[in-house]
């Protein structure tokens, strides 16, 4: 037995010492396996051919590669379905600018006449994204209805989705811009108002915000002749605004403070 232990001993320095010369030291650990062409053998000679292969047995710590986006809209879709609304919102801003070309993109901000150089399965896909984690709350298309409901009147627009807040201390109905980004809701709960989200208006004004309203990928059908006669009776209504003050037009003497589109 002990003559035995000594060839075991002997055998492992053996090996020891072949290896140590074929294979330089290498920081990268791994775990070296016997195989012989014998398996059913316990014990082993110098006559058995020996080979070693890396084990892929190595204790390393598993690596998570981080996700590549595949279309233009997978980086909102990541923060809307995390609810992180406020930076999705920051993206939405950032797709409209690439979408609307590169012109768009060195300027870094879109005029409303611009908007139409969307494609209209883009901006669907926004508002498609938007309103499928909100639960039908937010989103391009929900904001057109209510804008439809007050006449699309912008002011009216304004204080039905929460972007313009009720001065309490007032004995009358004044009303003052949120300041951005703090005094915006971006959290999905009860209190939240409909069509809050996302703030596009923020970007160039109301005009900017109509032409995504008046896009194609947002009138149905039997809207095209109004958008005619609308289009008229707004070129009508702004000259008579600037001397009113501006477009929000009757309702201004209702509010508190100056439009702030900086955000």
């Amino acid at each position: 037995m002990a003559t035995n232990s000594f060839k075991s001993i002997h055998h492992h320095h053996t090996l020891r010492r072949r290896h140590s010369i074929d294979c330089p030291f290498s920081s990268s650990s791994f775990f070296l396996k016997p195989i012989t062409k014998n398996p059913s053998s316990t014990s082993f000679s110098n006559h058995n051919l020996i080979t070693f292969s890396l084990s892929s047995t190595t204790r390393t710590t598993p690596t998570t590669t981080p996700t590549t986006p595949t279309t233009p809209f997978d980086v909102l879709e990541q923060h809307l379905s995390a609810q992180d609304f406020r930076q999705a919102d920051e993206e939405t801003r950032r797709l409209l600018i690439v979408l609307a070309g590169e012109a768009v993109v060195k300027r870094g901000y879109v005029f409303f006449s611009e908007v139409q150089f969307i494609q209209e399965s883009d901006l669907k896909e926004i508002d498609s994204l938007w309103r499928k984690y909100s639960d039908n709350k937010f989103g391009y298309s929900v904001q057109k209805k209510i804008w439809n409901k007050v006449n699309r009147d912008f002011t009216s627009f304004f204080i039905k989705v929460g972007w313009m807040k009720k001065l309490e201390s007032s004995e009358v109905d004044q009303y003052n811009y949120r300041a951005f980004p703090n005094e915006f809701i971006w959290e999905l709960n009860e209190e939240t108002p409909e069509g809050h989200l996302p703030l596009t208006n923020a970007l160039r004004g109301t005009q900017l915000l109509s032409s995504i309203f008046t896009h194609p990928a947002f009138v149905e059908e039997g809207e095209e002749e109004k958008e005619e006669e609308k289009q008229g009776s707004i070129s009508g209504e702004d000259k008579g605004s600037v001397k009113k003050g501006g477009l929000l037009g009757g309702l201004r003497s209702k509010l508190f403070g100056k439009p702030d589109y900086s955000f």
